[in-house]
């Protein structure tokens, strides 16, 4: 493969009789010297200039005699020569700058970004699902929904670790022990977030469940001021009481209300909001993100350790029942399916949340989480028969307004500043 992306960018620079300043940028992977031809008669050869991002070892440029510029347009056919050029790779310079403009403009959409984005939204809400459609197989809130969420984590870690070992699928990560110990207070805390989420969605309705985590932005402002201490600004403490606002009007008429439920997700926001913490500490470990590789090999890593702490906690809690837990896995294809299938949508979407908000802006980032969290609601709630009624929504919809608010309402106040 190295030696057929050589000749095409062989092919794709031989294509260029003559040419202005050519800036690649390549992402990863080398550029070895090649013959160039000559820019016109007379002329021995031409130079070309390049421009690299990233740690590329490059000379900067690749003479063969004297230098010689015209002008010329590239293209079509040797822009997408070059574009297979390594990984990630973008080519920016004077000729190319309309076909960038002519991609942009037929298309004005990030087709990639928008499936990451659907994918997100479809993980989402299968699991939301498939989660709630286990729970109710094995008995609901006094069913077992501490086994199912510690192997909801357990299935999700088998696909991480088959990851790394299947050839070319993901790299290793090479931690140490000590990272390793520096992860568990964020393995525990993810570990608490899902297990508590479990616990809600079991003794109420999905619905329900999910408006009270809107409510996260409140704890996190809490505990990001008081334990942490860092201020959190006055506006975003203003946008706290339409998002508990919210949350109370929609439990005014909640049909499936369980004060279990209520307590089990706020503390499901707690785990969370300590969570958000204790990775922004975790990632300022020197040489810790080299050594962890990727976004997927932290989120494997966070789950394994996040199974290993959930399994002493099912001992206490439900082991007296696994003998009962067996049977009914054996015996119920509901419980056995959606148990299976909702802790791959678990692993799955939550890789590719990480994956798409990396790729947009905070702005976005609101309104995608907005977005997902209304979709859940109103999709799981329509296909499960949950109720919906007029008070339901309308706190729903000031809960997870005030969450939107909160997001972009620092950003907001900045730039009112900057106009006045």
């Amino acid at each position: 493969v190295p030696t057929m992306r050589s000749a095409v960018l062989a092919v794709a620079l031989s294509a260029l009789a003559s040419g202005p300043t050519l800036a690649l940028a390549f992402a990863s992977g080398e550029l070895t010297q090649l013959p160039y031809p000559a820019a016109s008669p007379g002329a021995a050869g031409a130079k070309l200039k390049c421009r690299f991002a990233g740690s590329v070892p490059a000379s900067p440029a690749i003479t063969t005699g004297t230098t010689s510029t015209c002008s010329t347009t590239l293209s079509r056919s040797t822009h997408d020569a070059i574009a297979l050029r390594g990984g990630s790779t973008a080519l920016k310079s004077d000729a190319t700058a309309a076909v960038s403009a002519d991609d942009k403009s037929s298309s004005g959409i990030d087709i990639p970004l928008l499936i990451y984005f659907a994918l997100w939204y479809v993980g989402n809400y299968f699991y939301n699902l498939t989660n709630k459609r286990a729970l109710k197989a094995a008995g609901g809130a006094a069913g077992f929904p501490m086994t199912i969420s510690s192997l909801q984590l357990g299935i999700g870690c088998l696909y991480g670790i088959f990851l790394w070992a299947a050839p070319d699928a993901r790299k290793a990560p090479k931690v140490t022990v000590d990272d390793i110990i520096k992860m568990l207070p964020l393995a525990f805390c993810y570990a608490g977030a899902h297990s508590a989420s479990v616990f809600s969605f079991s003794a109420g309705s999905v619905s329900f469940g999910q408006i009270v985590k809107a409510a996260e932005p409140a704890f996190a402002a809490v505990l990001t001021q008081f334990v942490y201490g860092k201020t959190v600004s006055k506006a975003k403490w203003l946008c706290l009481p339409i998002i508990i606002g919210g949350v109370i009007l929609a439990s005014v008429n909640e049909l499936d209300f369980a004060m279990s439920a209520l307590v089990s997700a706020c503390i499901a926001n707690v785990f969370a909001a300590i969570r958000g913490n204790e990775n922004k500490k975790l990632m300022e470990t020197e040489g810790l993100k080299e050594r962890i590789g990727s976004v997927g090999n932290q989120f494997a890593l966070t789950s394994i350790l996040g199974f290993i702490i959930s399994i002493p906690f099912v001992v206490i809690k439900e082991g007296s029942r696994w003998g009962d837990f067996c049977e009914i896995f054996k015996s119920t294809s509901a419980l056995k399916m959606n148990l299976i299938a909702s802790a791959l949508w678990y692993y799955g979407y939550n890789e590719l949340s990480t994956m798409t908000l990396k790729k947009t802006s905070p702005v976005t980032q609101s309104v995608a989480n907005t977005a997902k969290r209304v979709i859940v609601i109103v999709g799981v709630a329509l296909v499960l028969g949950e109720s919906l009624d007029a008070m339901k929504l309308v706190g729903c919809g000031i809960g997870i307004g005030g969450v939107f608010l909160y997001s972009i309402i620092d950003k907001l106040v900045a730039s009112k500043k900057k106009e006045d």
